[in-house]
């Protein structure tokens, strides 16, 4: 733990008072060069050893945080938390006892956590199925999300101000999502679909995650924040193994129509040092601007459904609900 930056060798924040420059914070995309808003702040991203998680945990680093990078393949892990100071914690979310361990992980490292970015997701062409028994992308890009938001929950909790921020993706409003079938063992597998399905549960769970925060009396009162945002059409690793996305990227005008991580990380990175997240608490961002009509499902703007995923997801991880 040596020589991470914002993090003691015993793992403790450097700082435990109001970050230095916050005051400070540019309106709408995050800070002015040179503010440092997330000294003694510490933030975990999922998803970091690539694409917006990566340039995100680099922007972060950089603004004064110690980061806790989580990311499936060991190298590319190790690399990005070496190059900027943070802490690797290495978990594949296609297995859920890989998240369990990480969580322990990261509570042991963590006597704070400010900022949870649930970042990590991927997209498959055919049916795939994980260890667990559940649809690869629903457990990939949600269900292990979820289970570490809720081992992290106390801690979160207990940290004032903290927030969680979920990657989620303006495919949401093709979202349709069966709560007697998440792992679409009687529908049939389309990789678009179930990716949409699984960013329309993303937004669910900050609309449910904000809600059960106010019944437990608001942040004010412990809890974390939670907003879920739409980071750009992005050049990542993310459709891999997707031909329609590989033959994307060979196109010669492709480049007017995606982006780079860093451009990606944006909106991560001014949520995080957001000085007034209450005002997106449970919102939807496409990047930076709220929307909750044209570029969010309707599926997504109803309670009750919120409320059942909640408690379905909570089931399928053995979280209590």
């Amino acid at each position: 733990m040596s020589g991470v930056r914002g993090l003691s060798p015993a793992g403790s924040p450097a700082g435990v008072g109001e970050p230095a420059g916050m005051a400070g914070e540019a309106v709408g995309r995050g800070p002015g060069v040179g503010a440092r808003p997330l000294g003694g702040r510490t933030v975990v991203v999922t998803g970091a050893s690539a694409g917006i998680g990566a340039a995100a945990a680099r922007r972060l680093a950089e603004l004064g945080a110690g980061v806790v990078v989580v990311g499936r393949c060991r190298e590319r892990t190790a690399a990005v938390a070496g190059a900027i100071g943070a802490v690797p914690v290495f978990a594949d979310f296609a297995r859920l006892d890989d998240v369990r361990r990480a969580a322990d992980e990261i509570l042991g490292l963590c006597p704070r956590i400010d900022v949870l970015a649930n970042n990590a997701g991927a997209m498959f062409p055919d049916r795939r199925m994980t260890v667990d028994g559940h649809e690869m992308t629903f457990q990939v890009n949600h269900l292990a999300g979820f289970l570490l938001t809720g081992l992290l929950l106390p801690r979160l909790t207990t940290t004032p101000n903290s927030r969680v921020i979920m990657t989620s993706s303006v495919i949401n409003v093709l979202g349709c999502l069966d709560l007697d079938d998440l792992d679409r063992f009687r529908r049939p597998y389309r990789q678009f679909s179930a990716y949409a399905d699984s960013k329309l549960a993303n937004v669910l769970f900050v609309r449910e995650l904000t809600r059960r925060a106010a019944a437990a009396g608001g942040p004010a009162a412990g809890g974390p924040t939670a907003t879920a945002f739409h980071p750009g059409f992005i050049a990542s690793n993310i459709g891999r193994d997707t031909r329609h996305i590989t033959r994307l990227k060979g196109r010669w005008w492709s480049q007017y129509v995606t982006h780079t991580p860093g451009y990606g990380a944006q909106p991560l990175v001014a949520l995080a040092v957001r000085v007034d997240p209450r005002a997106v608490d449970g919102a939807y961002l496409h990047r930076f601007r709220r929307h909750e009509h044209l570029l969010v499902s309707r599926a997504a703007r109803d309670p009750e459904l919120a409320r059942r995923l909640w408690d379905r997801c909570s089931a399928l991880v053995g979280l209590s609900a």
